[in-house]
């Protein structure tokens, strides 16, 4: 079960109630210290392997957090300006994917030490970016493929 992006394993469940063990590896990658009782967090089931590939490739395997640092209506849309640890910036590009908070998303601008995305509505209404706000932590998964083209660069180097 990917929590706010992060891919968790049940460890038990009761009625609706669900307990994940959780690593320090993911307490330190994650926004999950800032989490208190009550809050909105983003859940979603593991893609079926009988079901159609749709989307962006995102694994649950968060990098690291960024903090919120523009977040405000445009029009009938929504900007969402984050600014990301210098050791992810390679990584995004405009028009490449990330994940926030487990959100697919689509880069549309990237500065120095940030990137924004444009977020619709829907994506708003139905996620826990509605509850959002400048200098929140947030969960960012970086697009794999372009780890790998990283990876079998520096291979070829050798």
């Amino acid at each position: 079960m990917a929590v706010n992006g992060a891919c968790l394993t049940v460890a038990a469940k009761r009625g609706r109630l669900l307990r994940f063990d959780v690593l320090n590896e993911t307490l330190c990658r994650t926004n999950f210290g800032t989490l208190r009782p009550g809050d909105l967090i983003n859940l979603e089931r593991p893609l079926r392997a009988d079901t159609r590939l749709d989307g962006h490739f995102v694994q649950g395997h968060v990098d690291a957090t960024g903090r919120v640092r523009r977040w405000e209506r445009a029009g009938k849309d929504y900007v969402l300006e984050v600014v990301a640890p210098r050791a992810l910036m390679k990584y995004i590009v405009e028009k490449g994917s990330i994940a926030i908070d487990g959100i697919s998303l689509t880069v549309a601008g990237v500065g120095r030490n940030w990137f924004r995305v444009w977020i619709i509505p829907h994506t708003r209404a139905t996620t826990n970016l509605r509850v959002r706000q400048v200098g929140d932590a947030v969960n960012l998964e970086v697009d794999i493929l372009a780890k790998y083209v990283e990876r079998m660069l520096k291979g070829r180097g050798r």
